[in-house]
């Protein structure tokens, strides 16, 4: 008897390029001091090493994207779909040109919408340096160059296109 499959293929994990053709993706090196929360979030270069956005930072020191790797043991241990918590250090691959999925945390993603960072107040669900489909007074900023393709699935992942 054979195995079947049991549940639907994921639409989108948060940090996967989605269009790899039109993509341009550069090695980084981590900061381990300030480690990322997640993947398919924003980062920027301080002192030569991408590091996430951080309270109260401008749109302007956006950087490119933090890329999921695959395969991957994650980053406290086995976990193959690359989901958990990244490494804290060695070379981090960052999209600075192209299309990813990401988990959108707040508002309703749709096409062509604006793509908003958080820099200030978190709150549950609504972490520093996450993805956002509705501006938040000065707790957010837009994401510049930055678009929802569609909108998001029952899971909050979307694919966003960056600097296209």
């Amino acid at each position: 008897m054979g195995n079947a499959i049991l549940y639907r293929m994921a639409s989108g994990i948060p940090g996967d390029i989605s269009r790899q053709s039109q993509a341009t993706v550069e090695s980084q090196i981590f900061n381990s001091s300030l480690p990322f929360p997640s993947y398919g979030v924003p980062g920027k270069i301080v002192s030569g090493k991408f590091v996430p956005v951080a309270s109260g930072d401008a749109a302007t020191v956006i950087y490119g994207l933090l890329v999921r790797p695959y395969p991957t043991t994650g980053g406290n241990g086995s976990e193959p779909l690359g989901t958990a918590t990244p490494p804290t250090k060695g070379v981090a691959d960052v999209m600075r040109r192209g299309y990813m999925t990401v988990k959108n945390n707040a508002g309703t993603p749709a096409l062509g919408g604006t793509v908003y960072v958080r820099v200030a107040n978190a709150a549950a669900g609504k972490p520093i340096g996450g993805i956002e489909a509705v501006a938040d007074s000065t707790n957010t900023v837009i994401m510049a160059g930055a678009s929802f393709m569609s909108a998001a699935d029952a899971d909050g992942n979307v694919e966003i296109a960056f600097n296209i």
